[in-house]
């Protein structure tokens, strides 16, 4: 009976015979294993993902070839698939891969028998059409499109693949380059995508629900390598990478230009990351790119079309009080218990990410409202709605997070925000959401609208933790809610990425931002990226433009000056260049121009509206790039004769990452999966010794699809209190090595109040590297009360001993100095020698200066 629905329903929604052919086999298969997994009483639901003993088939994937070629702040990437066909039987092969959120993807073309066949750009459906025709033709065709419910997923079909043919597929794309706290910028070049959960209420054909084999690193069939070219005036000074690299040559006296190469035998087991560093990275700049000669003179493609990038220098501004409502949404979904990379010792998800919440929690301003989430299947509230940050209630939100385990299976985000902004608004505390999670969400779609329809009243700061966090889901809740994303990996720390948005959220709001230019008559700048509502302090702001007129013959230059407002007093920043446009084989600027809007209105197929989803089309095909609404097909007429006989379908198979979970029963035998799946349907209990991490957040549901959750998705405020936790307790700092400054500042942190204090006890002083005896002694207790001479004491020691980590602590020191003054501490000059002479510094009584 389902078989018979399930080809129902495909007929019903245009799939082709040859395509239900596929599903329903597949259907037929993963129902007869459910029924024998069942009958031996070791599982209780099916996972969407598995990997078969006893069927060794060649994959036909052989190698990833790159190429990276990166100019000032942009990079172009030409990746090359190469594929071999060495059964006996013409296949249909499947690929699904990552890549970054900001790829423009404008180029698709295959290598057949040395002839090249160029890719066409297509609606998404006619694309489909095309494809299906010629593979019922006996016609080899080649697909490229992003996953319905990501924009971060792509997917490869290779279709009507000979016995014994080889084909090379390349794409290319283009991406700006993200920058730094510390100057580098930033490129990544994904090699990791995890399993993705499905929310309980979504049902979405995914890329992501194909049974792709997933293997351990050693048995991955293909290979990796990459080449990069880093060019740029401003000067390279170095050139870090995560991965070994076989070299690295800098050209020049003033090394404007750099080779690097990646070592031979990557493993997959983690993201390829570079850092350049170049030698003037904030300068402001503009650059004019040659349109298309033979598009129209004002369009799109046919325009000289500008990339302008800013650092604006907003001031620092402080003051003694801050407020807001800060509300945390921690994952604790089962991937949580994952390493943040797939590197031996990796610290585990969830510590890294409750330790970052505890300092979070000890930096929040006096007078702010605050709550915690911690969403997975369920959702859990430390309270029912958010409170004033006060001693007690900071003590029992700590108290709370050492004892937080990733314990809530899936990853279902949707249902928590939805809660947190239909909650009754504070007055006069604007929302801050912060979002920490591994990111593993297939509708990504519809997390991203909920936030921007609510985006007037809110914004949001997210954080990707680990490698294969989806970076559509945490660039695009931070894009549209005007907050900003970070992606921590491997040995970030997460704690400054962290406080350097709660700064961010903290500042004050800077208004009225606008752009003017000066060009020459009968030429405008024509805005292409969507109005800028907010920028932060030590934010890159990049703006793209068409020129419209005519740009003069000679050498002219033109200017553009920004301007904002902040407390009342009108700041400008200007810059001079030039009008003469560059030419570009690859359009990058109109390219990256067409991504950013088409990022503006495509919010996939089930949530763009109508209106913008003409848009997404008539940009996508005039600019080449790739959106949601658009596939790259290529179609091999040329063959001798077409391909005769069934095609057998081939899922290329991805790498398990340490950490996933590959737990069995030692009777298991070769012909089921070797990982068994492991959550409970229904009405049952998860069978936890069996399965963790991926498979828990992926696994089957009674048809095979990924599990859903049961959809009375009720809050529960309570405090982890009877169950001990099953990793080491915070308290314990195990991350850090006993000893290290990053230890003793930990606990240093923890023993802070919420008012920005420390108390004198023998706790503090065992953090100073004395006793409580002889803090008492040097006390200077006519002038100062005990607390006093402790948080003086304390903020000394932090700056004396703990410079390098003065990001992660300096919302910690501010408190303790606004404390200090409010409690009419005076002479803080005399008693900065007593202190001094105690700890044995030489720390300046400036530090104690209230900033306005």
């Amino acid at each position: 009976m389902e078989l018979l629905l399930c080809y129902n329903r495909a007929r019903e929604v245009g799939v082709s015979s040859r395509k239900i052919n596929l599903q329903l086999f597949s259907l037929f298969l993963t129902r007869s294993t459910e029924i024998s997994w069942e009958a031996s009483g070791l599982v209780t639901a099916r996972s969407g993902l598995s990997t078969w003993e006893g069927v060794k088939d060649p994959v036909s994937l052989k190698s990833i070839a790159v190429t990276l070629s990166i100019n000032d702040f942009v990079a172009g990437v030409s990746a090359t698939l190469n594929y071999e066909n060495e059964e006996k039987v013409p296949l249909e092969a499947f690929f699904v891969f990552p890549m970054d959120e900001d790829s423009a993807v404008h180029s698709f073309e295959a290598l057949v028998d040395g002839k090249t066949i160029v890719a066409e750009l297509q609606d998404k459906y006619q694309a489909h059409k095309m494809y299906e025709e010629a593979l019922s033709g006996g016609f080899q065709a080649y697909l490229l499109e992003e996953d319905k419910c990501s924009r971060d997923v792509f997917r490869c079909n290779v279709g009507n693949l000979q016995p014994g043919s080889k084909v090379a597929l390349t794409l290319k794309y283009v991406q700006e380059l993200p920058l730094e706290d510390d100057g580098a910028l930033r490129y990544v070049l994904p090699a990791i995508l995890n399993p993705r959960y499905h929310l309980s209420d979504q049902s979405v054909d995914s890329g992501l629900d194909l049974n792709t084999p997933i293997v351990p690193l050693e048995d991955l069939p293909y290979t990796l390598s990459m080449v990069g070219t880093i060019n740029s005036q401003l000067g390279i000074r170095t050139i870090q990478c995560n991965c070994p690299l076989s070299s690295t040559n800098y050209i020049g006296e003033d090394r404007t230009s750099a080779q690097v190469t990646l070592a031979e035998g990557h493993r997959f087991d983690r993201d390829v990351e570079l850092l350049i560093f170049y030698r003037k990275v904030h300068s402001p700049s503009v650059s004019v790119e040659m349109g298309m000669p033979e598009r129209i003179s004002d369009s799109l493609m046919g325009a000289p079309s500008a990339m302008v990038s800013f650092y604006p220098d907003i001031p620092e501004v402080e003051t003694s009080t801050k407020r807001g409502e800060f509300v945390f949404l921690m994952d604790r979904s089962e991937s949580m218990k994952s390493p943040m990379s797939g590197q031996n010792r990796s610290q585990l998800r969830i510590d890294a990410a409750k330790e970052t919440l505890i300092l979070l929690l000890k930096s929040l301003p006096m007078g702010c409202y605050f709550n915690i989430y911690g969403f997975g299947s369920t959702y859990e509230a430390l309270f029912p709605k958010s409170v004033k940050y006060t001693q007690e209630t900071m003590e029992k939100a700590v108290e709370m997070v050492k004892n937080m385990l990733a314990d809530l299976r899936g990853t279902e985000i949707l249902t928590p925000l939805r809660h947190v902004f239909r909650s009754p608004p504070i007055p006069g505390h604007p929302l801050q959401v912060f979002v920490f999670t591994d990111g593993e969400v297939v509708e990504t779609f519809n997390v991203i609208r909920e936030v921007k329809f609510h985006s007037k009243r809110h914004r949001c700061f997210s954080f990707g933790i680990g490698e294969g966090a989806s970076t559509s889901l945490i660039k695009n809740i931070a894009r549209v809610s005007g907050g900003t994303a970070e992606f921590i990996t491997g040995n970030d720390r997460m704690q400054s990425k962290a406080l350097r948005s709660l700064r961010r959220s903290l500042q004050s709001v800077v208004e009225d931002i606008s752009l003017s230019w000066n060009l020459p008559p009968q030429l405008f700048a024509h805005m292409l990226s969507p109005e800028q509502t907010v920028i932060f302090r030590g934010q890159r702001l990049i703006i793209y433009i068409l020129l419209i007129g005519k740009i003069p013959q000679d050498e002219t230059t033109g200017e553009v000056c920004l301007k904002y407002t902040l407390h009342g007093k009108h700041y400008e920043e200007k810059v001079t260049f030039s009008l003469q446009p560059h030419t570009d084989d690859n359009l990058t600027i109109h390219r990256l121009a067409a991504k950013s809007m088409i990022q503006a209105r495509d919010f996939g197929f089930k949530e763009t509206t109508l209106i913008n989803k003409r848009d997404v089309l008539d940009i996508s095909l005039d600019s080449g790039v790739m959106s949601s609404f658009t596939a790259f097909v290529a179609i091999n007429k040329e063959l001798n004769e077409p391909v005769h006989g069934p095609l057998v379908h081939r899922d290329i198979p991805r790498p398990i990452l340490l950490g996933a979970s590959t737990t069995r029963p030692r009777n298991f035998s070769d012909g089921l999966p070797r990982v068994l799946p492991c959550a409970s349907a229904p009405g049952t209990q998860p069978t936890r010794s069996i399965c963790t991490g991926y498979w828990a957040a992926m696994a089957g549901g009674p048809d095979g699809a990924p599990q859903q959750p049961p959809s009375n998705h009720k809050m529960k405020c309570v405090i982890h209190t009877d169950s001990r936790p099953e990793l080491p307790n915070i308290l314990r700092l195990h991350t850090y090595q006993q000893g290290s400054m990053e230890h003793t500042i930990a606990e240093l942190i923890l023993l802070q109040n919420a008012n920005g204090s420390w108390d004198m006890n023998e706790d503090l002083a065992k953090v100073l590297g004395t006793t409580l005896e002889e803090m008492r002694a040097a006390h200077p207790t006519e002038v100062l009360e005990p607390s006093a001479w402790a948080t003086m004491l304390a903020v000394i020691w932090l700056h004396a001993n703990g410079k390098e980590l003065k990001y992660e602590w300096e919302l910690l020191e501010r408190k303790a100095v606004v404390w200090l003054h409010n409690n009419a501490v005076r002479g803080f000059s005399m008693l900065m020698n007593l202190a001094n002479a105690f700890l044995k510094t030489s720390v300046s009584s400036s530090i104690f200066k209230l900033k306005n």
